[in-house]
């Protein structure tokens, strides 16, 4: 997956968010359970991404619930 810029996570309405949040906490459940298990050698960077991808999502869903 790509990481989405900013200007692209503000056109999204509140279900594709949601919708979004949970692709990306799936993904991240993968790779740790991959992580752990040792078979994701080359990809380590990638679990720090989707952290922050997760965590942007969720502050624009939090921004949109405001108004």
């Amino acid at each position: 997956m790509t990481m989405l810029k900013m200007k692209s996570i503000r056109e999204l309405n509140e279900k594709d968010l949601v919708d979004r949040v949970e692709q990306m906490k799936t993904e991240l459940s993968k790779l740790q359970t991959e992580n752990a298990k040792g078979t994701l050698r080359k990809e380590t960077g990638k679990i720090r991404k989707v952290k922050k991808e997760i965590a942007r999502l969720l502050t624009r869903l939090n921004e949109v619930k405001k108004k």
